[in-house]
């Protein structure tokens, strides 16, 4: 028997899951100006695969508050996208990925504008790693600090194979990681390993950091860590759309709950998809030895 605090995590979380299951789109989606320094663009032959574009190149797309303003917009709108499948973070500039704070910007910040900027920086990091979406990490170029946090906060981490700058140098700077940098590495690299890559500064390269952890696949020479994310995100994308959500949701609650709580959890969630279109579509697909169409009902 669930005590009363456990049923409250349960269905806490439940109601956030099928809030965001049936989330309706309040206007259509529209592919922004390139001009912009964060852009959220469809992949041309899989609609249902998006990318969040940074387009900054001037700056190796060193986060200004204008790019993390533009950033949580594309963030809101791809919460609300109910086509959406994957999405992918990726730059627009060859050979790069994000070299974190712009500090020529933060050098003429007060101490409570910086305050300020962390705090949305957190919560716009917070906000992708709540999408109920999968998403993915295209490592370009260098993913140094913020960079690397924001990677952090995506599901999956894919690095171009001749990337050499991946790492958290912040203690370098005279400070730390500030935008979930310490939390999120622990959670993914255990607490040594942490604490090695945070205290040394150190920068890795895409095949240590794989050896580590710190990302998931290194693309094949000749090929970019797009490729490679364009490859997961197609396999991903082809399943029940409802099914990932619920999959999604149930496996991030997983490290904040006991076993126990956690399996009940997991059965509510289960039991959201059992009046599914999608899941009768399923089962008379196989029956039927075909590929099923999943609709997203």
């Amino acid at each position: 028997m669930l005590g009363r605090t456990s049923q409250s995590v349960i269905y806490k979380g439940l109601r956030q899951y099928t809030g965001r299951l049936y989330l309706k789109s309040t206007r259509p989606y529209s592919q922004k100006s390139r001009s912009n320094e964060a852009v959220l663009e469809t992949y041309d032959y899989e609609p249902r695969i998006k990318y969040l574009s940074l387009n900054r190149p001037q700056s190796k797309n060193a986060i200004s508050t204008r790019l993390l303003r533009e950033f949580q917009e594309c963030i809101d709108a791809a919460e609300k996208d109910k086509d959406l499948r994957v999405l992918i973070v990726r730059s627009t500039a060859p050979g790069s990925f994000c070299a974190g704070a712009d500090l020529s910007e933060r050098r003429s910040m007060t101490s409570e504008q910086v305050q300020q900027f962390l705090s949305d920086l957190r919560t716009a990091f917070s906000s992708l790693e709540d999408l109920p979406v999968p998403t993915i990490a295209a490592i370009d170029g260098p993913a140094l600090g913020g960079g690397l946090e924001l990677a952090l906060a995506c599901d999956f981490r894919i690095a171009g194979y001749d990337v050499t700058k991946i790492g958290l140098p912040e203690t370098k700077l005279g400070i730390i990681p500030g935008a979930g940098g310490t939390q999120r590495a622990v959670r993914l690299l255990g607490l040594s390993k942490a604490k090695e890559l945070i205290f040394t500064g150190r920068m890795l390269t895409a095949s240590e950091a794989e050896d580590i952890g710190l990302v998931d696949y290194v693309s094949e020479p000749g090929t970019s860590a797009l490729d490679r994310s364009l490859k997961l995100a197609k396999e991903i994308a082809s399943n029940a759309p409802l099914a990932l959500k619920a999959a999604k949701q149930a496996m991030s609650a997983a490290p904040e709950l006991d076993l126990e709580t956690g399996l009940d959890f997991e059965r509510a969630c289960y039991e959201t998809l059992l009046p599914t279109k999608d899941r009768i579509e399923a089962l008379n697909a196989f029956m039927e030895k075909r590929a099923p169409v999943f609709k997203g009902e």
